[in-house]
């Protein structure tokens, strides 16, 4: 059976340049589109031009002008949308709404998976207000899909391994802390933290499933589910060195977040709603899911001792 030729929006972003390469490594005839608003983002074109050497096709398009967004989406068979998050912010929502009108109108598609890689936001109606609109926008994305019928797979990443494990969580940096860690609570909810290649690896093998049809992949292996207190020990094995221990209560935790700014207070809401509610591993996956490592069991996923390593 011939490989889904497969469009990808958003190519040069922090999921997107992953799922273009995981395309073209499983055989994909590979599409990526080319915004014309890229002007001088010198880094975004030589990333775009590297991916055209390996073999992927650039269309020329922009979400101002709906005509190249349908001649695009015509080109292929599955749309993959890695769009970033800020995308879904203010009047931002329109441009994914854009592309699922231009999906809508081509008509030919047989897949569309739409820019979530993180948090089920089905899942996340009890948030705080701080936030709220990223995962309410993502429904209405949700329900415009649904509405317009347009086949869809939507992909659950859960923690993306480069925001929260080389740092073991902690706000402000992105590298490992030398002497003292935070942890959040009793450091005992499990979470899922995952490689970004991985995340990839798994979205592709979606495209041509006949199993995800309609549904949610939870890309929640077994060996990456794990509490903030055995990230942090599988750190301190690997460095050979203790970290001082600061326990942070909720209430503190909640406290600490009145003197911050909105948009600082959605980032702290997060990390609330993983490491105090355990929102990632509070639900069954039920049948309209499935778990990715389950259902890919050929995929070698990336333990995250294997992760950390990159960081000695």
């Amino acid at each position: 059976m011939s490989k889904s030729k497969v469009l990808v929006v958003g190519g040069t972003g922090y999921i997107g340049n992953r799922i273009v390469k995981a395309s073209l490594a499983a055989g994909h005839p590979t599409y990526i589109l080319m915004r014309r608003e890229l002007g001088y983002e010198i880094e975004k074109v030589q990333m775009l031009l590297a991916f055209k050497n390996k073999g992927a096709h650039l269309i020329e398009g922009s979400f101002f002008d709906h005509q190249s967004l349908v001649d695009a989406v015509k080109l292929v068979d599955v749309v993959i949308s890695a769009m970033s998050g800020v995308q879904f912010r203010s009047h931002n929502i329109l441009l994914q709404l854009k592309l699922v009108d231009a999906i809508k109108e081509a008509g030919n598609v047989k897949r569309f998976l739409p820019s979530e890689f993180g948090m089920d936001p089905s899942r996340m109606e009890h948030v705080f207000e701080c936030g709220k609109e990223t995962f309410s926008d993502k429904m209405v994305i949700r329900k415009a899909i649904e509405d317009a019928k347009i086949p869809y797979t939507y992909i659950s990443a859960n923690c993306l391994a480069g925001y929260f494990v080389g740092n073991l969580s902690q706000l402000g940096t992105l590298v490992p802390p030398k002497d003292r860690v935070n942890i959040y609570g009793d450091g005992n909810r499990k979470v899922v933290y995952m490689d970004e290649d991985d995340v990839a690896s798994y979205t592709i093998k979606t495209v041509d499933d006949p199993r995800m049809l309609n549904k949610t992949l939870y890309c929640r292996p077994n060996k990456n589910i794990l509490s903030h207190n055995e990230l942090i020990k599988k750190w301190e094995k690997l460095s050979n060195k203790t970290l001082e221990k600061v326990y942070i209560s909720d209430k503190d935790f909640l406290a600490s977040m009145k003197d911050v700014d909105y948009g600082f207070q959605a980032a702290l809401a997060r990390i609330y709603y993983i490491y105090y509610d355990g929102c990632l591993m509070n639900f069954e996956i039920g049948e309209k899911g499935e778990e990715a490592s389950e259902l890919y069991p050929e995929v070698q996923y990336t333990r995250m001792d294997e992760y950390l390593q990159r960081y000695l």
